[in-house]
């Protein structure tokens, strides 16, 4: 489907994250240059009650250190739920501009009358991160990443982190641009992935240095099938740089909610979720972890660092 092409170009194999540091974001953080840093980040909590209860046992498991919220989807409250139950879980949202699925689909928090250029025809977000960039009007863009924010403040969610939902934030510099200056505002850091987008280099290259930490090095599942999740996962543990790492997965049960959700759409779907969960919950990930001094932290680091309280 055309947004894979998106994804595909945002989430390359191995990202170098703001390479021109002479520091990675590990030390940044006080640790000595040589630790490897892992965040296991989950997208999509809120989608699928399917996804909420796999994301919700893979952080009881220990396999994952950190997840994000898609808040305009159906089961958006059952994640709030849980964030409201669990302060110390490391949740952040994921910024949602589009609703991919051919029968499951969304329209945004704002109202309809309010971001005409973010809707299809039958009211809903657009499938693709392409019809974003060609249709949506940075100022309603900006609106509703914002009402975003808001609608999950007002539900007891204390976000860690914001990141976007394929990456729809990315495709045009007003976006992007409205994305950093809104996490700015909130004090919440953005997953910013330098170096796919030569565009956005520029506006990147002014944001404060001293202000700023990045993930080093970024991966995630695109081209691999669910059986080869495993050696390809093995692999990337093994060969993790010092630094810090995230490994981008997408949990749900391959069950009966999923598969029905994820007709014509393989990728992503039932079997491909199930598969991140089964091996990042397994004791063989934990054995891999600690075989190669992996830690695993989560965006409050980040967080903590960047915007710290004031005493």
């Amino acid at each position: 489907m055309t947004y894979l092409k998106s994804s595909l170009l945002i989430f390359s194999i191995s990202l170098a994250l703001f390479s021109c540091n002479k520091t990675n974001t590990a030390e940044k953080l006080g640790y000595p240059e040589d630790t490897k840093l892992l965040i296991i980040h989950a997208d999509d909590m809120g989608l699928a009650h399917s996804v909420n209860e796999a994301t919700i046992a893979a952080f009881e498991k220990g396999g994952i250190s950190s997840s994000s919220i898609m808040v305009p989807c159906p089961t958006f409250s059952g994640a709030a739920e849980y964030a409201q139950a669990n302060p110390e879980a490391d949740l952040g949202l994921h910024l949602t501009l589009t609703a991919e699925w051919d029968n499951y689909r969304w329209g945004g928090v704002s109202p309809s009358s309010e971001i005409p250029s973010l809707l299809d025809e039958n009211g809903f977000l657009y499938a693709t991160s392409e019809e974003v960039a060609e249709n949506a009007n940075p100022v309603e863009v900006e609106k509703e990443i914002r009402a975003q924010v808001e609608r999950a403040l007002s539900n007891g969610i204390k976000p860690t982190h914001l990141d976007s939902h394929m990456g729809s934030v990315f495709v045009k510099p007003k976006f992007f641009k409205s994305y950093v200056n809104i996490g700015k505002e909130y004090g919440i850091p953005v997953f910013i992935p330098y170096g796919s987008f030569p565009t956005l280099a520029k506006l990147f290259m002014g944001l404060p240095d001293k202000n700023y930490l990045f993930v080093d090095w970024m991966f995630m599942a695109s081209t691999q099938k669910p059986e080869e999740f495993e050696s390809y996962y093995t692999g990337l543990i093994q060969n993790l740089k010092p630094g810090l790492n995230e490994i981008i997965v997408h949990l749900a049960y391959d069950d009966e909610e999923m598969q029905n959700i994820a007709v014509n759409h393989p990728d992503y779907g039932a079997a491909w979720r199930q598969s991140d969960f089964d091996f990042f919950t397994s004791d063989k990930a934990k054995k891999l972890l600690a075989d190669n001094n992996v830690i695993l932290v989560g965006y409050r680091e980040l967080q903590e660092k960047m915007y710290p309280k004031s005493e």
